[in-house]
Parts: C-alpha cells; sequence; structure tokens
C-alpha cells in the first residue's frame, strides 16, 4: 500500500513539476506577447500610394464605351429626380386615402395588443402595445405604419 502511495506522490510530483514549467513557458509567451503589442501598438506605419497613368491615348472603343457609360449615368441621373419628384407626391397620395399596408408581423403584433382596427390608431394605445419592445423595435413598427399612411 505504501509502495502505491509513493508511486502516486511520485507521478503527482513529476506532474505538478511539468505543470510548474508549462505554466512558466506560458507566463514568459505572455510577456513577449504583452512587449510585441506595446511595440506595434506605438507604431504607426506610413502608407504610400502612386496611381500610373499611361501616356497612351485612349483607343476608339474605350472612348465609346466612357460615352455610352457618361449617357447611362445621365439616364439613372434624371430618373432618380423623377423618382424622387414622384415620392414627393406619392406621400400627399399615401396620408390622403392611398393602399395602406403594412407587414403581417406588425399586424399580429398590434392584434395581440388588441388593435386590430389600423384605420385609426390612437397614439396611446400604439405607445401601450409596443412597451415590451426595444427601441429599435419601436422605431422600426412606427416607421412601417408611418410609411403606410397609418400614422401622420
Amino acid at each position: 500500500m505504501e509502495l502505491e502511495t509513493n508511486r502516486s506522490l511520485e507521478a503527482l510530483a513529476v506532474t505538478l513539476e511539468r505543470l510548474a514549467g508549462a505554466a512558466s513557458t506560458l507566463e514568459q509567451t505572455v510577456n513577449r506577447l504583452e512587449t510585441q503589442q506595446g511595440v506595434l501598438s506605438g507604431q504607426v506605419q506610413k502608407i504610400v500610394a502612386t496611381v500610373e497613368q499611361g501616356g497612351e491615348m485612349p483607343t476608339l472603343a474605350a472612348s465609346e464605351r466612357m460615352a455610352e457609360l457618361e449617357r447611362k449615368l445621365h439616364e439613372a441621373a434624371l430618373q432618380i429626380a423623377a423618382l424622387q419628384a414622384q415620392a414627393g407626391h406619392g406621400q400627399a397620395a399615401a396620408t390622403s386615402g392611398g393602399r395602406k399596408t403594412v407587414s403581417s408581423a406588425t399586424t399580429m403584433l398590434l392584434a395581440k395588443q388588441g388593435i386590430s382596427n389600423l384605420d385609426s390608431i390612437e397614439a396611446g394605445a400604439l405607445d401601450g402595445a409596443l412597451q415590451s419592445l426595444s427601441m429599435e423595435q419601436r422605431i422600426a413598427v412606427k416607421s412601417q405604419l408611418f410609411r403606410a399612411g397609418l400614422l401622420g
């Protein structure tokens, strides 16, 4: 019995020595990493970029492509302006009786809180219904209702 106890103690001592050695090595590694981090965080490296411009004249295909891209850009700008103008008129139409749609998740959330008639939502009832949601979720629901023309 004592022989087994001695063997166990010797094995435990060997294991403890190995663990102590591993801990020492780990501590040295951490110290080296901290030193490297300190050195690296103190350095700001300079980034240099150069742009090379070729002295070649653009080819006919390249200049045609550029003209086509400029034409498309101009058309896109006109289309964006038209859509923005239309959106300004569209908001007035939506609030004056246009189509009123909201996501099904929003409708279900409001229905759980007792708001089933979306034609007239009272501010107090809406705030009470949304009280359990986070601030971001409340903003999202209210913005959906606003876009649908249900809030004004």
